[in-house]
């Protein structure tokens, strides 16, 4: 979201993995003759275990003794021994079973995989109103019900901030968004003067929401892309056309950021006045004050001369 901030500002502020070894590894494999090992470590013993068959087989067939066998079938012995040492070349190792054919082998098999979920958050780590509210349930409950249960659902927390907004001013203050989604509002502080901070506006289609990002103005121009929001606001509008006609917003303030929660509470209903949000209230002078804003907004969005941070102190006084 940081690299969607666009230098709006600049009229305003100038006022490797290592490699497999595996050619080292066969050029240093031992090979072994595995018939050599076989032929020549018989057991000196192998005579006198078979004797008996062997004097058995000898007077079968008429022979005196063993050697007598022997001396008759050396002819056969010699033609045996001559062909086993003709050299065969090694047959290619077998592919592995595609399927396991035995119990022992089906037990070995690995786990078959099971898809991951999607994230209960989109990519831009917004969580969906889903993950908050059972909604099925929230849209069966009467207004009055679903404000005390949102409000009482960040009660416990004392750096967040709830509201919920009738869906047809958040029309208007999101439209007034998509065209400006870039200002400064003034937090007034009596011993000190104004302290100027920037929003930006961002949206996820996944969740359904709209965010509001608010720095402090010193922290942007220390930082620029890479400043830190202090306050952050998300507008869910997915009761807005499921017959409440509601927005639900929630926020946060970050500690040790030199931001107090009432100062984010007024950065809220600065937001809300300067985008719309209190527009057709009142008429007269206030559709004048409305006027005002709109066009600072503009001003402020174009990089026009005519955008002064004196006139929105003044317009943000009037608001107080």
């Amino acid at each position: 979201m940081a690299a969607a901030r666009t230098p709006v500002l600049r009229h305003f502020l100038s006022c490797q993995p290592r490699a497999l070894r595996v050619w080292n590894q066969r050029r240093w494999a031992q090979v072994h003759d595995v018939r050599f090992l076989a032929t020549t470590q018989q057991p000196r013993n192998l005579v006198e275990k078979y004797r008996d068959k062997l004097d058995r087989k000898a007077r079968e067939e008429g022979h005196n003794d063993i050697d007598s066998l022997k001396a008759a079938y050396a002819d056969k012995i010699h033609a045996l021994r001559k062909e086993a040492d003709v050299v065969v070349p090694p047959l290619p190792p077998p592919p592995p079973p595609a399927t396991p054919t035995t119990p022992n082998q089906q037990q070995q098999q690995p786990p078959p995989q099971i898809p991951k979920q999607p994230s209960s958050s989109s990519s831009t780590g917004i969580k969906p109103l889903s993950s908050i509210l059972d909604l099925p349930k929230a849209s069966a409950l009467a207004l009055q019900e679903l404000t005390a249960i949102w409000r009482l659902h960040h009660a416990a927390q004392p750096t967040s901030l709830s509201a919920i907004i009738p869906a047809a001013t958040f029309t208007t203050m999101q439209a007034t968004a998509r065209q400006h989604p870039q200002f400064v509002l003034p937090v007034p502080h009596p011993s000190q003067g104004a302290e100027m901070h920037f929003l930006q506006w961002t949206w996820d289609a996944p969740t359904r929401s709209a965010t509001v990002l608010f720095t402090q103005l010193a922290e942007y121009k220390a930082r620029g892309e890479f400043a830190a929001p202090h306050t952050t606001v998300t507008h869910y509008t997915d009761l807005a056309d499921e017959g409440k006609g509601v927005v639900l917003m929630q926020g946060s303030v970050v500690r040790d950021r030199g931001v107090r929660v009432e100062d984010a509470q007024w950065l809220v209903v600065c937001l809300q006045r300067f985008y719309g949000g209190w527009d057709g209230i009142g008429g007269g002078e206030a559709q004048e004050r409305a006027e005002e804003r709109r066009r600072l907004l503009e001003w402020f969005g174009r990089g026009d001369g005519r955008f002064s941070v004196e006139r929105l102190l003044e317009e943000a006084e009037r608001m107080g």
